[in-house]
């Protein structure tokens, strides 16, 4: 959220030529397949890959340390491939807010952070709910990203899940894993069932 709502206001703010390249830039990872761009990264931050590299060149990374295979790795491709999925329904949201009350609050002695924080959120409210449930919920049972570039270190629920079940053969142990993700996947979809009943 932190990246996606600076996102979606500049794309609603800006002429609409501008607005639909940058749109087009949040689309284009879209026109890759996921397994690849995960891959992608697994070379990217690979300890012989590019960045792995450049930080050795300044003395940012020791010879024996890795970009890959820690929560970092996690967190960041995790980021590069759900940011897309925020950024769309914030920016849908943010199209249709009256941009007018910005200045409105302004004129009422409101500086830009408390306008941005008392009007434009509660105003893109949805949009917020949306980003949130159609992120957290593929998140949440990730399997793919924490195995290719997390390893032992970045390993999530989904991963816990698998291993219960394929190399321990603890089925109640996966069973009862994955009873507890259904339960947190079905919080927040109710939560966005409520709010469309309320609205």
């Amino acid at each position: 959220m932190i990246l996606a709502l600076p996102v979606a206001w500049c794309i609603a703010r800006v002429s609409p030529a501008w607005r639909s390249r940058l749109l087009l830039l949040v689309i284009v990872p879209f026109w890759t397949n996921f397994l690849i761009r995960v891959f992608a990264w697994n070379q990217i931050l690979h300890s012989e890959g590019p960045l792995a590299k450049f930080f050795r060149s300044i003395h940012l990374l020791g010879e024996n340390e890795s970009l890959l295979f820690n929560s970092g790795a996690v967190v960041l491709v995790s980021v590069y491939t759900y940011l897309p999925f925020a950024i769309l329904p914030l920016y849908s949201a943010a199209e249709k807010f009256d941009f007018s009350l910005l200045d409105a609050a302004r004129d009422l002695g409101a500086g830009a952070f408390r306008s941005f924080r008392s009007v434009f959120i509660p105003g893109i409210r949805k949009g917020i709910v949306t980003a949130v449930v159609i992120v957290f919920v593929p998140m949440l049972g990730s399997y793919v990203i924490p195995d290719l570039v997390g390893g032992t270190d970045g390993q999530m629920i989904g991963n816990k899940i698998a291993q219960r079940n394929f190399a321990d053969r603890n089925l109640p142990a996966a069973s009862a894993m994955s009873a507890v993700l259904t339960l947190f996947v079905l919080a927040p979809m109710l939560f966005r069932r409520k709010e469309n009943e309320t609205s």
